[in-house]
């Protein structure tokens, strides 16, 4: 392994500790944005405490309801906070509940806040069996409607009983039908809260039509506040992993905003104007709400009660929309509440899947449609073939290894060349030993002499770099490959661990996993293959001595990076390496035989 293929290894390694650094979230961007809505807030605190005054005993015990601390994740938050003013003036005093199964999905609805308390979805497990269940428990509806009434009463539907106009206690959607839920509070006069969701047995898509009837005067600004109050439920056997990817994200203005805490404790994050969607997501799976009339602001909260590291560690990220009632008191929505799938969820916007981690942010100019437009449509024609996504995975390293080939080859003749210089050099460095200077325009003169770029088998493997890097982040990501079995893997999406260590080493842990030590295996005769071609550094030279030592101390260091990481990814890379080796046996003798015959054509001369 010669010097310049010990540089391109370095800087690769470098660029992947470029990537756990630059992906960690700042929230410099947002802070002039949360000290306005803690200034906010605040003179909405005062102005409530003034009122409360006025309104005597009674006003005590709203202030005492508003002043309330948030409760923990571990607090029964499902004890409804008493109402006060109009809306307290509601005749329905018993909860009840509708089912709704199609063929995705079984949701059930409660009219406490007119909304699902419970979502499973029928064709994604958890990682020990059970059916994904999306809302954390509560008896609540997960959306909620706030707003401030003329009343100065901060108002949430969540802890009202609205009447369940559908009848009945249960509705079967078919594929290729439509329904419609819908609840109703009657507040007296002709004055009515209306919700009416429209189910379809195709889709994860719920849409929602908001109405206040007779009501928008009682409603400062007409502006409602509509959102997604429960945190949805880890699926993954590795909290930790599923933690890393939980988040709230807010699409405006044609730039995606994630909202992520990584430290214990309680934030929240406002976005000013008009506002295309927002969305809570955990690894795989999300809920996400795109207005459909104007809106002015999204509001993001995010919890954290420990650790992001601890298992026990509780996760709650919270995202609502500010929207303007129109002329008749109404506003719709969009709801998407499912998988992160790509034909799915681009249905709703297309900037939805911009969620899913496909690599740094200054590449996704590559990644993005490298992702959308080959990877995708790829594993989605071969799976009409075969079932097996391990193979998928195989065929897929094949066709990315055959496209780069050309590349490799340049890279690989390259190092020939330079192994074939190595005598001269060495020459070289003897004869100017003493005077560096000398010693290198020799050897840029060796160069031009040859034509031959002492950059050419480095410059081709980082131009393959934008496509490595892009699989390494999108196989850790993709629901495409989540619980698909291959081998002794019971999951590609997670590590296919085989050994369980007696002990734990930093940074690796308690257990390997085996495509990972297959792969460190491969890199180790891939390396010491590359190393035979560039024609080592000299010989036993200190120098040569190092570079051996590298081509070991890499793979390992590879081992400890992707030990944890999914065993798809593992395979991938394991694929690519072994297809490798193999081509690099084969350059290695034409090569070999190319100079072979060149030898006999000048003596036969």
């Amino acid at each position: 392994m010669d010097k310049n293929t010990v540089t391109g290894f370095v800087l690769i390694f470098l660029l992947m500790l470029g990537w756990f650094y630059f992906t960690m979230p700042s929230e410099e961007e947002l802070a002039q944005q949360r000290r306005d809505r803690v200034i906010q807030d605040s003179l909405a605190l005062v102005e409530q405490n003034i009122e409360d005054s006025l309104d005597g005993a009674g006003g005590v015990q709203n202030q005492e309801t508003q002043t309330r601390p948030e409760p923990a994740i571990s607090e029964d938050v499902d004890e409804p906070a008493p109402v006060q003013g109009l809306f307290s003036t509601g005749q329905v005093s018993e909860e009840t509940e509708i089912e709704v199964k199609t063929p995705l999905y079984t949701a059930t609805f409660t009219n406490r806040g007119a909304g699902p308390n419970s979502f499973l979805l029928n064709e994604y497990d958890t990682w020990d069996g059970r059916p994904v269940q999306l809302i954390a428990d509560t008896t609540q509806s997960a959306y909620n409607i706030g707003f401030l009434s003329t009343e100065n009463y901060n108002v949430e539907t969540q802890n009202l009983l609205f009447k369940q106009v559908t009848s009945g206690r249960s509705i079967n959607i078919r594929q290729g039908e439509q329904r419609e839920i819908r609840y109703e509070m009657d507040l007296g006069e002709g004055r009515k809260v209306v919700l009416t969701y429209l189910l379809n047995g195709n889709t994860y898509e719920v849409d929602v039509d908001v109405q206040f009837i007779g009501l928008t005067d009682y409603v400062i600004g007409r502006s409602i506040d509509f959102g997604w109050t429960s945190p949805l439920r880890f699926t993954e056997k590795d909290h930790t992993q599923d933690a890393l990817a939980t988040s709230a994200y807010t699409y405006a203005g044609g730039e995606l905003e994630q909202f992520k805490l990584d430290e214990p404790g309680r934030e929240e994050s406002t976005i000013n104007g008009n506002i295309d969607w927002v969305a809570t997501k955990t690894k795989f799976f999300t809920q996400l709400i795109k207005p459909l009339t104007p809106t002015d602001a999204a509001l993001m909260t995010a919890e954290v009660t420990g650790e992001a590291d601890n298992q026990n560690t509780e996760h709650r990220y919270t995202s609502s929309i500010r929207s303007d009632l129109d002329q008749e008191g109404t506003a719709s929505y969009r709801l998407y509440v499912g998988p992160m799938k790509y034909r799915e969820i681009v249905e709703v916007d297309e900037h939805a899947y911009d969620m899913v981690d496909v690599g740094w942010s200054w590449l996704r100019w590559f990644s993005d449609p490298f992702v959308r437009w080959l990877v995708i449509p790829f594993f989605e024609f071969m799976s009409g073939f075969t079932s097996n996504f391990g193979v998928i995975i195989i065929v897929f390293a094949s066709l990315v290894k055959l496209v780069l080939s050309p590349l490799t080859y340049k890279s690989y003749k390259s190092m020939g060349a330079m192994s074939e210089l190595q005598p001269q050099m060495k020459e070289i460095q003897e004869k100017y030993k003493d005077n560096p200077q000398k010693q290198q325009k020799a050897t840029m003169d060796l160069y031009r002499k040859n034509k031959v770029n002492p950059l050419g088998g480095c410059l081709p493997n980082l131009l393959q770099f934008p496509i490595l890097i892009t699989l390494w982040r999108y196989f850790q990501n993709s629901i495409l490959i989540r619980q698909e079995e291959f081998l002794w893997a019971a999951d590609l999406s997670a590590p296919d661990y085989i050994l369980s260590l007696p002990f734990s080493i930093p940074f690796l842990g308690e257990e390997i996993a085996g495509f990972v030590l297959l792969m460190t295996a491969a890199m180790m005769v891939q390396s010491k293959l590359t190393g035979g071609m560039s024609g080592g550094a000299g010989g036993a030279s200190p120098m040569a001595g190092q570079m051996k030592m590298l081509q070991y101390i890499f793979p390992v260091m590879l081992l400890f990076i992707f030990n944890n990481f999914a065993a798809g990814l593992s395979l991938y890379y394991l694929i690519f390496n072994v297809l490798s080796i193999i081509q690099q046996v084969l350059i290695k003798r034409k090569l070999h035989g190319d100079k072979e015959g060149d030898t006999g054509e000048v003596a036969k001369a």
